[in-house]
């Protein structure tokens, strides 16, 4: 079927209510967009759906909701989990109650129970609440950082974590074998509630899930201690994280939160917002000056579905708050944890830290200082939380934190997902024990690269949008598989790893090896002086994206080393 033929099966046919057909009539002269809305279907990937919110088989409406969803329900029968049910949790944008609500009553209409929260909630919350529950999935409604014409939706699977292989290929293709929205069974939500297949869950699993958090605490004498002296400003970028936040750091004793009052309440639009994303510097204007009002010790941020988390310390001998990465917020967690469970003989046995392979290399110097195991996997945290499933089914290693580059960790196994209110509440801790010690955040991240070395990374990313443009990103990889460089700058290559043909080669010895990771087409090439390059296309944008970090002797060397490396690999492409 033609694009301008599936346009019009859905002008014309019965199944599509009158809103939609109207929004359709509208842009019936706009070619370019009807081609756009209709030339494919939402793509269900690894990680679920997420498109722009409008009518038509490329967008996040109900119909394209509600026909993932039957696939899930298929999937979900064969595995024989129907008895299971299913756990439900959506966000602050537009349209989430209602896609949460088409997926329930789905699933509902297949005879599969189902968990929805009476209200927006963290991401973390659904990984947490369907373990609680016993459910063999889950789904969370979010487009997480997207901008505001943006929705999504994320499947997991009972574990907790997003789908992995082999489960997550076979849901695509349970997706894929949906195609007549006749096929899509759906039924009235009075009913669903009657014949007890639509449940709606709150006050018991946020009590208990704020309990899982405070398991995590170290020292709460500390909290106390500094709670009338340290100061915290608090963003919840109008999603998710506003409740959950400030009830664990009120619970715990923290008596000065200061929340940005422009961004606390939900609000689909982001209005202060450009890009509801904690990497972005701009995101933090209005917390930065509430912040210097307040004279903050430290200001965070959580993403629309707080599952990321950005932070600023105050430098007190400039005065200035200082933007941290994901890698040194992760770091500055790791080292607390670590140091301060080696010291309270609270660790566990054979402890291990998860962290991905475009992570920073401090990590390893870390694990290496406190005898800890690194694991590295392939990006995603859904291979972080398969790790904790991993331990729990072997018993060959106990879980002790787990972080990747994009702002994303997990302290305690509560959720299999990156939470961004535990990390809110242990990086509120780290921040109190500095209080205590007389010094700031930014004090003990400079103690680390003192005691570790001043490790530095960052991301390059170049945009190629379209057909064409996803065949220069095959191309630029191709060129760099088939001749991996032996250099970037003055930086040799010592190993060259290539994750799709599960490969690793020693440029010095010539030695082969895999990788042991599934397979996933990125490449990675370790550089001398503890510098490494990565290079990988996006999965959910039109993007080829090169990660790269750095070593160096102090910020400034770190610095120079980081701006030749880029300059390197923009030259090799």
């Amino acid at each position: 079927m033609s694009y301008m033929d599936e346009f019009n099966f859905w002008l014309e046919d019965d199944y599509f209510d009158r809103a939609t057909k109207d929004e359709l009539l509208a842009i019936r002269n706009d070619e370019k967009e009807v081609e756009d809305r209709f030339y494919k279907e939402l793509e269900f990937g690894t990680g679920g759906l997420r498109g722009v919110i409008g009518a038509g088989t490329n967008r996040m409406n109900i119909y394209t909701v509600r026909k993932a969803t039957q696939g899930l329900a298929n999937y979900i029968i064969k595995q024989n989990g129907a008895d299971r049910g299913v756990a439900i949790a959506y966000d602050s944008r537009r349209m989430s109650p209602e896609f949460a609500d088409e997926a329930a009553l789905c699933l509902a209409a297949n005879g599969i129970k189902t968990y929805v929260f009476e209200s927006l909630r963290p991401t973390p919350m659904l990984s947490y609440a369907l373990r609680q529950l016993g459910c063999i999935s889950g789904i969370v409604v979010t487009a997480s950082h997207n901008p505001p014409e943006y929705n999504g939706y994320k499947a997991y699977w009972e574990d907790g974590a997003q789908v992995t292989a082999p489960k997550d290929k076979e849901i695509i293709e349970e997706v894929k074998a949906v195609t007549d929205y006749h096929a899509v069974k759906t039924m009235d939500k009075q009913e669903a509630m009657d014949k007890g297949l639509y449940v709606v869950i709150g006050k018991e699993i946020d009590d208990s899930y704020m309990e899982e958090l405070k398991k995590q605490i170290i020292h709460p004498e500390v909290i106390k201690e500094v709670a009338d002296d340290i100061k915290i400003v608090y963003s919840p970028f109008n999603g998710t994280g506003n409740i959950p936040v400030r009830r664990i750091l009120k619970e715990l004793g923290f008596k000065n939160v200061y929340v940005v009052p422009e961004q606390e309440m939900p609000d689909p639009n982001f209005t202060t917002l450009a890009y509801p994303n904690p990497e972005d510097p701009a995101a933090f204007e209005l917390a930065l000056k509430l912040a210097k009002e307040k004279d903050a010790d430290v200001v965070m941020a959580t993403d629309p579905d707080a599952d990321r988390l950005g932070i600023y310390a105050l430098n007190r001998k400039t005065g200035e708050y200082v933007p941290f990465t994901g890698n040194m917020s992760g770091m500055l967690i790791a080292e607390y944890i670590l140091r301060e469970r080696t010291a309270t003989k609270t660790m566990p046995e054979n402890p291990a830290l998860v962290t991905t392979i475009v992570t920073t290399n401090m990590a390893h110097a870390i694990t290496k200082a406190y005898g800890i195991k690194l694991i590295e996997v392939l990006t995603g945290f859904k291979y972080i939380g398969e790790q904790i499933k991993f331990f729990e089914q072997t018993g060959s290693n106990n879980y002790v934190f787990g972080l990747e580059e994009s702002y994303g960790c997990l302290a305690g196994t509560h959720a299999r997902d990156k939470d961004a209110v535990v990390a809110v509440m242990c990086l509120a801790e780290v921040a109190a024990y500095c209080k205590k010690q007389g010094i700031s955040l930014w004090d003990m991240m400079i103690e680390m690269y003192e005691k570790y070395g001043y490790y530095k990374e960052s991301q390059y990313a170049i945009t190629k949008k379209g057909k064409e443009g996803l065949e220069e990103i095959a191309a630029m990889m191709e060129k760099l598989r088939a001749n991996p460089p032996k250099a970037f700058g003055d930086l040799k290559v010592t190993e060259f790893r290539d994750y799709k043909l599960d490969k690793v080669v020693n440029l010095e010895t010539g030695a082969e090896g895999t990788t042991g990771l599934p397979s996933s087409n990125v490449l990675y090439f370790a550089l001398e002086n503890d510098s490494w390059c990565c290079a990988r296309p996006s999965g959910t944008e039109p993007k080829i994206k090169f990660y790269m970090g750095v070593k160096g002797t102090d910020l400034k060397d770190a610095e120079v080393k980081l701006e030749a490396l880029t300059n390197a690999l923009k030259e090799q492409l």
